[in-house]
């Protein structure tokens, strides 16, 4: 009969505690070892070792370079996770702070993997955003955010975008077609604000400027109702005025 603590007892994965052992012996050795190294440390047979560093190689938490392995992407997030909340923390409270210089609603956006991340927004009640009523990731072509964005990836890659996204008319003043939208954004200035009216949602303008780290694109975006238009600019010009600043802050946000 089984005794109350042998009951008790965890169920455990002997391969998943050798994996384990083998990412510790990666960890300890800066610049990798090979696999003879790694399962004579982990005190694993060498055929067991090698099956589960390719299984680790293949999911991206280890990768082999010059017949050693270091750890992969896959690895970093594993333990970046508290470091991806501080620096989601950080650029929302770097948007609140210029909402509030400012007075009108801060948008933070980046061009990830073929597609448009809305990343952070700061508003408030009295100056509200704008309602996303039509996917921003499907709707570039049509507001402030997304052209800026597309204005700073090459032709092909924009191009891409294009095909799997066409350029559709969702308001009256959105771009009428795809010629009419390259032509403008090849027009852009590289660090020129881009100025949409209504284009993405009656009653609303928007205004981007364009953020470019590396090949990584990104934007900050302000946007005010029709009526108060007249703001528009100025408060771009003052947000772009501040760009050196804040892209310092937001330098470490660009691989969210």
């Amino acid at each position: 009969m089984a005794t109350a603590t042998q009951s008790a007892a965890p169920t455990l994965i002997g391969s998943v505690q050798r994996a384990l052992r083998l990412l510790e012996a990666v960890g300890s050795h800066e610049d990798g070892a090979p696999a003879k190294q790694l399962a004579r440390e982990a005190g694993l047979p060498l055929p067991t070792a090698y099956h589960l560093l390719r299984t680790l190689t293949h999911e991206g938490y280890l990768r082999r370079e010059k017949g050693v392995f270091v750890f992969g992407d896959a690895a970093g997030r594993l333990v970046g996770g508290g470091d991806l909340q501080n620096r989601r923390t950080k650029i929302e409270d770097s948007l609140a702070h210029w909402r509030d210089e400012i007075g009108v609603p801060v948008y933070f956006a980046i061009y990830r993997e073929g597609e448009i991340e809305l990343v952070a927004v700061a508003d408030t009640p009295s100056a509200p955003a704008v309602d996303e009523w039509a996917d921003f990731r499907e709707t570039g072509h049509a507001h402030a955010i997304g052209q800026c964005l597309l204005s700073q990836l090459d032709l092909k890659t924009r191009q891409d975008h294009l095909d799997r996204h066409p350029v559709e008319s969702i308001t009256p003043y959105t771009v009428r077609n795809r010629r009419a939208l390259l032509d403008r954004l090849g027009a852009m200035g590289r660090m020129e604000p881009l100025v949409e009216r209504q284009e993405y949602a009656l009653g609303t303008v928007c205004a981007a400027i364009p953020i470019t780290a590396g090949s990584t694109a990104a934007a900050m975006a302000i946007s005010l109702p029709l009526h108060q238009q007249e703001r528009l600019l100025p408060a771009v010009d003052r947000l772009r005025n501040e760009i050196g600043r804040l892209f310092s802050s937001f330098a470490f946000s660009i691989s969210i």
